[in-house]
C-alpha cells in the first residue's frame, strides 16, 4: 500500500460522526428511558429495573448542577425548570421504589425532553 492510499484510508470517513452535546444528552435520554421502560415491564428484574432509575437520577442530578452553576448561560426561567424538573424526578422515583407509583411520568418527562433537545438541534 502506498502512501497516498494509506492517507485516504487514514482520513477516510470510516469514524463515528463528531457529536454535538445537543446529541449526546439526547443519546443518555434515550438510552436511560428505554432501560426504565424494558425493566418497568420486566417484572422479574427489580434490581435491574433501580438501576435505571438510579441512572436516571444521576442524569437529572448532573443536569440540576449543571444549571445551578452562576455561568450557566441559559435563560433564568429554563434553568428553573429544570431544576424542578430534578426535584420531581427524585421525588417521583422514591414513590417508584415503594411501589406507589407508575415510572410513566418519568418516561413522559424524558421524552419530551428528548423531542426538545431534537427540535433545537435539527438533526441530531
Amino acid at each position: 500500500m502506498n502512501a497516498f492510499n494509506m492517507a485516504q484510508t487514514a482520513y477516510s470517513n470510516s469514524a463515528a460522526p463528531t457529536r454535538t452535546l445537543r446529541g449526546t444528552e439526547y443519546d443518555a435520554f434515550a438510552r436511560i428511558t428505554h432501560r426504565m421502560k424494558t425493566y418497568s415491564a420486566d417484572n422479574s428484574n427489580f434490581a435491574a429495573f433501580a438501576a435505571a432509575l438510579h441512572e436516571n437520577t444521576k442524569l437529572w442530578t448532573i443536569l440540576a448542577a449543571d444549571v445551578s452553576d452562576k455561568d450557566n448561560a441559559l435563560p433564568d426561567e429554563l434553568r428553573s425548570s429544570i431544576f424542578y424538573l430534578y426535584e420531581f424526578t427524585a421525588q417521583h422515583t422514591s414513590k417508584i421504589l415503594r411501589k406507589d407509583a407508575s415510572v410513566d411520568v418519568l418516561v413522559d418527562i424524558n421524552t419530551a425532553v428528548m423531542r426538545g433537545l431534537r427540535s433545537q438541534a435539527g438533526s441530531l
